[in-house]
């Protein structure tokens, strides 16, 4: 009983933050009910006995993409008004895509009514692994290669992007701190009597 009210709890509350994410006309308030709508989908993960996408939902998506979509919202600071100007032109190819998805929806429920298909005569064997250890099993034996070779591409990535922000460019005054140190507090300050009626020289 409580796995069902715990379902429809979960699938309520991701229903209910996925359309305030679309009708927030805020963008920062958008990405926060995204964030809310991952961690009950998550929820919903973990009703289904995998562990290991509940996780993934919340440290990758949560933890990286929304956060990152949150500090370049947040960063950026778009003129939203401007941008709504020109929305107008996107009128119909948007009804155009909202109908295709309406129509793949009518569909997709039509064949979900009928039945499930039958692929195969015997069912698929329960394991009395948990689905993370049964993952990890496949990724440090079958797949080892491979994910030791996605690790160098990321590392790869992470490189080069540091060398990139650091690499030194022209016409950029950069920071040198031992002669912040070295500065003196009569080098930094000047005492000025500026005449009535007169303007600070700088």
């Amino acid at each position: 009983m409580i796995q069902v009210f715990a379902f429809y709890l979960f699938a309520g509350l991701v229903l209910a933050s996925g359309a305030m994410t679309i009708a927030s006309r805020n963008p920062v308030h958008s990405v926060l009910w995204l964030i809310f709508a991952f961690f009950n989908a998550a929820g919903l993960m973990v009703l289904l006995g995998a562990e290991f996408i509940a996780m993934l939902l919340v440290i990758v998506y949560v933890g990286a993409v929304s956060v990152l979509f949150l500090f370049v919202v947040m960063m950026l600071d778009l003129d939203f008004a401007e941008l709504r100007t020109g929305a107008a032109r996107y009128i119909w190819p948007g009804l155009a895509l909202a109908a295709a998805l309406a129509a793949e929806l009518v569909i997709t429920v039509q064949a979900w009514s009928v039945g499930p298909i039958a692929l195969s005569s015997r069912a698929a064997p329960i394991s009395a692994k948990p689905n993370i250890e049964a993952v990890g099993e496949l990724l440090y034996s079958r797949y080892l290669y491979i994910f030791e070779a996605a690790g160098l591409v990321l590392l790869v990535a992470m490189i080069g992007a540091i060398v990139l922000t650091h690499r030194k460019r022209s016409g950029v005054k950069p920071q040198n701190i031992a002669r912040q140190n070295a500065r003196r507090p009569e080098d930094a300050t000047r005492n000025v009597q500026v005449p009535v009626g007169e303007g600070v020289e700088l």
